[in-house]
């Protein structure tokens, strides 16, 4: 069965809904740059809530250990942005945790890099490279090109992420025979805002 992420979450109404709409993860983003971040305490108090069969998934980018220290007791899985093979590793090691690593991808070149994460990240999450210069690594609503996995040979689990919405999360599933899906901003009203309605239509969709 499809597992699905519903990402950036920070009021409990949207998490409720994740949740109710039967959620397999739920992301909880802590970078200060982005709409969707909480402080260590907001955090804490979302990641409660969660029961134990949702995994409740912290996304940094390149963080610190003394970041990693106030949010990774309430995390199952640590999801790194913009972070090399060996602090993904260095990470992984130190929390004990399970540790994603974003590869960002607009070539083919980009999807090859994801080797590198061979024995330092448990998971890869493949997701569109924004714009040069942009301060967020993701959750800006864009897509790569799906072809792009066509025939590749995926070297750890891994999930899909990048531009996915209601409408097209369903395609993307059929021709990516995705495992688990990723979305942020593909189901907001306003940046860093999710909107109830757009995440239930989002895992009625995915689960079609």
């Amino acid at each position: 069965m499809i597992q699905i992420k519903i990402c950036g979450l920070s009021t409990p109404a949207t998490l409720a809904a994740a949740l109710d709409g039967g959620a397999s993860h739920v992301g909880f983003v802590s970078f200060a740059a982005s709409p969707r971040h909480l402080d260590a305490d907001r955090l804490a108090g979302l990641a409660a809530s969660v029961p134990a069969d949702v995994a409740r998934v912290g996304v940094l980018v390149d963080p610190t250990d003394d970041v990693l220290a106030t949010i990774a007791p309430h995390l199952n899985a640590i999801q790194l942005h913009r972070t090399a093979p060996a602090r993904v590793a260095a990470i992984r090691a130190t929390f004990r945790c399970e540790t994603w690593a974003a590869i960002a991808i607009k070539t083919r070149a980009d999807l090859d890099g994801a080797r590198a994460y061979v024995g330092a990240a448990d998971r890869l999450l493949y997701d569109a490279k924004t714009p040069a210069g942009a301060a967020l690594p993701g959750g800006m609503g864009v897509r790569f090109d799906w072809n792009l996995l066509a025939g590749f040979r995926h070297p750890l689990p891994w999930a899909l992420s990048g531009g996915l919405d209601p409408d097209n999360v369903a395609e993307a599933i059929a021709r990516t025979n995705a495992p688990l899906v990723d979305v942020s901003s593909g189901v907001e009203s306003a940046p860093g805002v999710k909107d109830v309605d757009k995440i239930a239509a989002f895992l009625q969709s995915a689960r079609a």
